[in-house]
């Protein structure tokens, strides 16, 4: 049973606004360690724990209680310049900070969490001047609750700060719990030296694993983060302004079909008189105009600032350049640009893979910088903007660079690609290779990179968003990678084809141009057709085939698609325009290469062909399969 029977409503409250503030707590961190003296930076970190200390004292999470207060009292000394900040204090801060994230892991699975793991209390009771704590009894009596008026005063809630017995007494219709009298047993400590016996770095020069705490049930913290991955999916944030925007032309459409209803019946009646065709047709235009915005606005409210995803990225670029012994500085812009939510869940894990590459292939250690006149602090650029109808993500490091012939060699060495493929590659088909699965270009295997996965995880990502992902360097001076996506994965534009009088849907962002198809131009290159389309021999690759059907004649139009591997000319009879298709998933039966449906103005439902599947199934006509390998390498 659920430790906190009743107070579920609560404890989600709890668990919403406190990972937030945690999370800006740990971008402030980073912050703090470049900018060791801010009093407003310690100020406001001070102000995260002391309210995420109130929230979990009125849940009676005592241990989670204890391990905020010894933090708070830390950054008390802190900003009374009792304390001075080192890297290695900074390491025991960071490692409490991730001793909180575990416990909210264990609240969200509805137990209270156990005591952190005993090597970080003794650091925070070290740094703060203390004893190391005696271990508690194994079942030691529940402590009688302290009576309102003598609870502890650190749990009060702030100005400012969210009023958890309000929210309790609200969700509930109960009195609030007495927080947990554990952490107000500790009484503040003398000033200490700065961080003299703070635990210190491990021999290898990366600061010292706090592990996980040998009492946790495996798979606990997974578990609980999955938990809250799950809530986070179906709960999303919006302002009441677009609320509103949704309600007034709601409103709006309303008296738009009440004026329809009216001229309907009059027609009804027999009156078709011009006056009244110029109404139906000015009512009938309006409402084209409020479902239009109707459904903008309606997009809108799944849109979501992209810097709820971007503030956890420089916690991540910090302990692993610490860890590797480098100094990084992750540089986040654009962190107002939305994008569809459902897309910002699916962008995590793409973004940390190239965060994490970024530190550790992409960017030297100080003295490789400095011997080649760089900077010791390397830079790493997260980027966001809108373009048009797609947003950009920027991914950019000033290290080393890549070497396109040195990725050719790698590939061959590996068993990728062959010796003749590697010597037709130009330099963009190179730095595509290191989205092939297998591919690395480290020789030893450690637990940050190596095994060769990662890259293809994170095109295979993108590709899922419709998106597309590119990549420029130049050796000495840095990489860049440029992620392309829809604005919102609800509207897809597509271009019409027609297959005979069947209609398919392609996805607009694979368009380069459309083309007709002179047959005296093509020429056959290796016993396949292709087509010269200003210098580049592309190969032209019928729909029908690609989809097993009868080829009973030959296309009369071609359009040129290109996605981040491939540039071909797509074979078909004719087209029927340019579309904004709402998408319908097939949940239970999808024919492979097709993304969805869409229903046309006259009812019609096509299919919307996913392209990168089709492609990638080319191994069932192995005609198209070899003039596809002589594009991919050609």
């Amino acid at each position: 049973m659920s430790d906190f029977a009743g107070m579920e409503d609560l404890l989600q409250d709890f668990l919403q606004e406190a990972n937030d503030l945690l999370s800006d707590v740990d971008n402030k961190l980073v912050d703090l360690e470049r900018m060791p003296d801010d009093r407003g930076l310690l100020n406001d970190i001070f102000r995260g724990f002391h309210t995420i200390k109130g929230g979990a004292g009125f849940l009676n999470a005592a241990e989670l209680v204890t391990l905020c207060h010894l933090t708070e009292n830390l950054f008390d000394r802190l900003r009374n310049a009792e304390l001075h900040l080192t890297p290695e204090l900074m390491d025991v801060i960071m490692a409490a900070t991730k001793g909180v994230r575990e416990m909210f892991g264990e609240l969200s699975q509805g137990v209270q969490p156990q005591s952190a793991e005993t090597e970080v209390l003794a650091a925070l009771h070290t740094a703060l001047g203390e004893g190391a704590p005696a271990p508690a009894p194994a079942a030691a009596p529940a402590a009688p609750s302290a009576p309102a008026a003598e609870a502890p005063a650190a749990a009060a809630p702030a100005a400012g700060e969210p009023d958890w017995v309000a929210l309790h007494a609200a969700a509930t219709g109960q009195a609030a719990p007495v927080p947990a009298p554990a952490a107000a047993t500790m009484t503040p400590a003398p000033a200490a030296p700065p961080a003299a016996g703070v635990p210190a770095v491990a021999k290898d020069g990366a600061p010292s694993a706090f592990g996980r705490r040998s009492t946790d049930k495996p798979g606990g913290a997974a578990v609980g983060r999955r938990v809250e991955e799950r809530a986070r999916e179906n709960t999303i944030r919006v302002d009441t302004a677009r609320l509103d925007q949704v309600l007034n032309l709601s409103g709006e459409i309303g008296l738009t079909k009440n004026r329809l209803t009216s001229l309907r019946a009059d027609i009804l009646a027999g009156k078709s008189d011009s006056e009244t065709l110029h109404a139906l047709d000015q009512a009938v235009s309006q409402l084209d105009l409020l479902v239009s915005d109707l459904q903008n606005s309606v997009m809108k409210t799944r849109m979501q600032p992209i810097g709820r995803l971007f503030q956890k990225y420089p916690r991540i670029a910090r302990d692993l350049a610490r860890q590797l012994g480098k100094d990084v500085e992750l540089v986040l812009a654009g962190e107002e640009t939305e994008v569809d939510k459902t897309m910002i869940e699916d962008l995590a894990d793409p973004l940390i893979h190239l965060i994490r590459n970024a530190v550790d292939h992409g960017v030297e250690p100080p003295p490789e910088r400095k011997s080649a006149g760089k900077p010791e602090k390397s830079l790493v650029r997260l980027e966001a903007r809108q373009e048009g109808d797609h947003i950009v993500l920027i991914i950019a490091d000033d290290g080393k660079g890549m070497s396109a012939e040195r990725i050719r060699a790698k590939a061959v060495e590996k068993g990728l690609i062959s010796e003749e493929e590697a010597n037709t590659l130009d330099e963009r088909q190179s730095l595509n290779l290191i989205f092939l699965p297998g591919f690395s270009t480290k020789t030893q295997i450690s637990d940050v990179s190596g095994r060769g996965v990662g890259m293809d995880v994170v095109k295979t990502n993108i590709q899922k968003l419709n998106g597309s992902i590119e990549i420029r360097s130049e050796p000495g001076k840095g990489s860049v990678f440029i992620i392309s996506l829809p604005l919102t994965l609800a509207i897809l534009p597509v271009l019409l084809v027609l297959l005979g009088e069947q209609p398919f849907a392609l996805p607009l962002s694979l368009v380069r141009e459309i083309l007709p198809i002179e047959h005296d131009k093509i020429r056959e290159v290796g016993g396949k057709e292709t087509l010269v389309v200003r210098g580049e021999v592309l190969p032209v690759i019928s729909l029908a085939r690609l989809l097993g059907w009868p080829l009973d004649r030959h296309p009369e139009y071609g359009v040129f698609m290109q996605t981040a591997e491939r540039s071909f000319i797509l074979g078909v009879d004719s087209f029927a325009g340019r579309d904004d298709a709402v998408i319908k998933s097939l949940e239970d039966f999808r024919p492979r290469g097709v993304a969805g449906v869409t229903t046309l103005s006259n009812g019609q439902i096509v299919l919307i062909l996913d392209m990168k599947e089709l492609l990638s199934d080319l191994g069932q006509h192995p005609d198209v399969d070899r003039g596809m390998r002589a594009l991919e390498f050609s």
